[in-house]
């Protein structure tokens, strides 16, 4: 059921009010809350595999594997660490500020605005969720309308687990998202495009809110001269497709060194035959494109690249009536291409060849930053000159994707790929403000000696300072 506009604004008021009660919580109830949200997710567990099979034809395999598993992964590791993170952090005191101590206490953001994508509608929402309860905050969740089916799961094990004065999930489409975004909040949360990611940062910045945006952006994979070609093409077959390649830090491209692309491209599809069959059409592992829209933009990049003399080196194969298709390989890729420039988001896959290093180094850095960055070598030079001489959200050295697995790594973009870190203790510091508290412990301070009326004595003091301290 669509939120209407009236609930819609009482519900923020409620949740609104409710903020100071939240921030005062103990790091016991709040660990009681994940592992109600633990116990409702689990128990939804084959409603959230049906859901998610209905709206893009998941495997229900990788519905454990890439919804489910990380979200409970999430919640164990912020169960197990919570009461040590909320504890308040002490800080060294300089000798001039001698007599006093310091320290940094974690408080709640106050009202949070968590807005999640289609493609790992479980994932994304709960792991952001349970950061931001661990934090303390009152949230409002704002799904996506495209995976219909499993966003009235979320708001159903939302509703279970919460009081609507604690966390609320609001359903609807842009309009509402609209109406939402008029809204005041604290921190607001956006996984998405670089293009809606600026509209909600501008909507942010009415109220001043801080924001965590998570955008994707083309992520590039190097594959270097030294390398294990066999465990590169295995690696970013599977990295590429799994979810129809539907996947915010998927290998958007290859950069390959010409010597070793021939050699490659077989390896990469045999590897993917291997996945999916000779017929993905038919295979139980292969998902689908979330909808027609999305399938005719796909489409479009794909006939864009044959338009300016791209070659379908594999696949190519289509059915917009099932919003098939095929694992697709794309060779010489025109600079005024559509898919040069644009984030893929599907099963399409570009290959670039280059002759030097310093070709791939500068091909990746005259683009906007990344997500993510892979790299394929066995050279640690070569590896460790990729990653210092460009930048990216995440780096993945002889895998893909799995930078995102660590609950350990902080995870997110920089400038057009996003801003902010999620995950672990990185996504509880992120929905807290970090306060900075200083107490004087005794009478006396040092600074006492320094205050006006300025003397010849105080300013030998200051020299003094300025000189060793």
């Amino acid at each position: 059921m669509i939120t209407s506009e009236k609930k819609l604004i009482n519900t923020h008021k409620k949740l609104k009010e409710n903020i100071s009660k939240l921030k005062l919580t103990t790091s016991v109830e709040r660990i009681n809350k994940l592992k109600k949200l633990k116990e409702n997710i689990l128990l939804n567990r084959a409603d959230i595999k049906e859901a998610l099979k209905k709206d893009f034809r998941k495997n229900e395999s990788e519905v454990d594997l890439t919804e489910i598993f990380p979200v409970i992964q999430e919640i164990n590791h912020t169960i197990k660490n919570l009461k040590k993170w909320m504890k308040d952090k002490y800080v060294k005191t300089p000798v001039t500020l001698l007599g006093s101590k310091s320290y940094i206490k974690y408080e709640a953001k106050g009202l949070v605005l968590i807005i999640t994508p289609w493609n790992f509608p479980i994932n994304l929402t709960f792991v952001s969720l349970v950061n931001a309860i661990s934090a303390g905050n009152t949230v409002m969740i704002k799904p996506s309308e495209i995976t219909d089916y499993t966003s009235k799961i979320i708001k159903k094990i939302v509703e279970k687990t919460f009081n609507q004065n604690e966390v609320y999930t609001i359903l609807g489409g842009s309009d509402i998202a609209e109406k939402i975004l008029k809204l005041k909040f604290n921190h607001i949360l956006f996984i998405g495009s670089p293009t809606i990611g600026k509209i909600v940062m501008k909507a942010a910045s009415n109220h001043l809110a801080s924001v965590t945006l998570e955008l994707g952006g083309k992520s590039p994979t190097v594959i270097d001269k030294e390398v294990d070609l066999k465990l590169a093409a295995k690696r970013i077959a599977w990295a590429k497709f799994i979810n129809n390649g539907q996947v915010c830090i998927a290998p958007d491209y290859i950069l390959i060194n010409k010597k070793l692309k021939d050699k490659f491209l077989k390896l990469l599809i045999e590897y993917i035959k291997k996945l999916y069959s000779d017929n993905p059409k038919n295979s139980k592992n292969y998902c689908r494109v979330v909808n027609r829209k999305h399938f005719l933009r796909l489409n479009s990049l794909i006939e864009d690249a044959k338009t300016n003399k791209g070659k379908i080196h594999f696949g190519g194969r289509k059915d917009v009536d099932q919003l098939f298709i095929e694992p697709t390989i794309l060779t010489n890729i025109s600079s005024k291409s559509k898919i040069h420039i644009e984030e893929i988001f599907g099963p399409i896959l570009p290959i670039y060849e280059y002759n030097f290093l310093d070709d791939a180094i500068n091909f990746i850095n005259n683009n906007n930053k990344p997500l993510a960055l892979y790299i394929f070598s066995k050279n640690k030079k070569n590896i460790n000159r990729i990653i210092n001489e460009t930048s990216s959200g995440g780096v993945c050295i002889n895998h893909s994707t799995l930078h995102y697995s660590n609950y350990h790594l902080p995870f997110g973009g920089v400038n057009n790929s996003g801003s902010g870190r999620c995950h672990g203790v990185h996504g509880f510091k992120e929905f807290s403000n970090a306060k900075s508290i200083f107490k004087q412990l005794v009478k006396i301070s040092p600074t006492d000696l320094i205050i006006p009326p300025y003397t010849r004595f105080k300013e030998k003091i200051i020299n003094l300072m300025i000189k060793y301290f």
